[in-house]
């Protein structure tokens, strides 16, 4: 899982039936992984919404656009997702809340991941949590903006206790596999921060509340270059997540 290999991302955020995302946790957890990594992808995270009882998010990567196509066709069309996509669908009222991303820099997509994959049957999710901060516009992110998130918001998300362990904005390539539809004519750049557990979290928002530069310089210009307020997801990982 690194930017290099993986330099197409999907952010896939799926509204799930009340009361049923342990449900596809489960099977997505025990039955859904290894194929779709045998297909060709990379399966780099996935997480419940931490605000939102009914929403699970996940990450997939690709080596390129057209590998995209091929990966999802063999998984799509394989006989794993026949077997199991009455049950997973019957969790979900929309799965087609996906943005399709790139790293911003060309250092900027995802670490390699610190450890293996947890085998099958691991129950126990980590304490660790993600935050994903998106930010929209009606423009392409351009290099301005770029720069000045890595030599002011990245600095001072660091500063704070949130490093950004990977920053993404849109790939605005043609979505090559129909069939899974993705948002399209939107913006969007998003970055990605690791907390060990819930305290670091707390500890973080409590130093940004505090840092004096934060409010009076940096966000303040972080805004005037977007129509409104970032969105943020807290994100918890699954128990065999490989972004933990």
């Amino acid at each position: 899982m690194t930017g290099v290999r993986y330099p197409v991302v999907e952010l896939r955020q799926y509204t799930l039936h009340p009361g049923r995302r342990d449900d596809l946790i489960g099977l997505f957890e025990r039955e859904l992984i290894e194929p779709q990594e045998a297909a060709g992808m990379a399966v780099m995270g996935q997480f419940r919404d931490v605000d939102d009882p009914d929403r699970f998010v996940w990450l997939r990567g690709f080596p390129d656009i057209q590998t995209r196509s091929e990966a999802l066709g063999r998984f799509y069309q394989g006989p794993v997702w026949r077997a199991h996509r009455d049950q997973a669908n019957a969790t979900m009222i929309d799965s087609d809340n996906v943005l399709l991303l790139r790293p911003a820099a060309p250092r900027a997509g995802f670490p390699a991941p610190a450890a293996p994959r947890p085998p099958a049957g691991h129950g126990s999710p980590p304490p660790s949590l993600v935050t994903a901060t998106l930010c929209f516009r009606d423009r392409p992110f351009d290099e301005a903006f770029t720069h000045f998130f890595a030599s002011q918001v990245g600095p001072t998300m660091s500063q704070t206790g949130a490093a950004p362990l990977a920053c993404l904005q849109t790939e605005p390539a043609e979505n090559t596999y129909p069939a899974l539809p993705i948002r399209t004519g939107e913006n969007v750049f998003v970055w990605f921060s690791r907390f060990a557990d819930p305290s670091r979290l707390s500890a973080h928002r409590d130093a940004l509340a505090r840092h004096r530069d934060w409010h009076a310089r940096v966000r303040p210009a972080l805004l005037a270059m977007l129509p409104g307020e970032p969105q943020q997801l807290t994100l918890a990982p699954t128990p065999r997540s490989l972004l933990r």
